[in-house]
């Protein structure tokens, strides 16, 4: 079965020193792998890139200001999320997240992505010293795709 979750997401060129009060709802949801992947969109659409980026693992994390002005250009992104799979290992549930995105730049071009986001959470029962890690985002991959938005979707191997 596959979920569909369709977030559209409007960015300024830069993130503004103050910015507007955000229309769209808060989500900070780190209860499932596919809700830490929603939850990073909606980061996205709120201009929140702090935020964003804090779902990543620390030492996996991309540089903070690469992160935020790859979304420069942005002005729309739709988010689809296909099945998501886990496994457990040694503690940790480690999670696979197939996704599709559609996303507008500020000029109008529209390019479709598909790929797959992996996230591991420790076992929340075994961690007894802090700081407590929440599940996080280890990597991400996105390719360009000729397929349609509606049926495009990302391959977990």
């Amino acid at each position: 079965m596959m979920r569909l979750l369709v977030l559209g997401i409007g960015l300024a060129a830069a993130a503004p020193a103050i910015a507007a009060p955000a229309t769209d709802p808060f989500i900070d949801d780190r209860s499932s792998a596919e809700r830490v992947v929603t939850s990073l969109y909606n980061a996205i659409d709120r201009q929140e890139y702090l935020r964003g980026w804090s779902y990543f693992s620390e030492s996996t994390a991309p540089a903070y200001e690469e992160f935020r002005d790859g979304y420069a250009n942005t002005e729309a992104v739709e988010l689809r999320i296909g099945e998501a799979t886990s496994e457990g290992a040694a503690g940790s549930i480690h999670s696979s997240v197939p996704v599709a995105l559609r996303a507008t730049t500020t000029d109008g071009t529209t390019t479709v992505y598909q790929g797959c986001y992996r996230l591991t959470q420790v076992q929340p029962a075994i961690q007894d010293a802090p700081p407590y890690r929440p599940i996080q985002i280890d990597s991400g991959a996105l390719t360009p795709t000729d397929q349609p938005f509606d049926t495009a979707m990302g391959q977990c191997e």
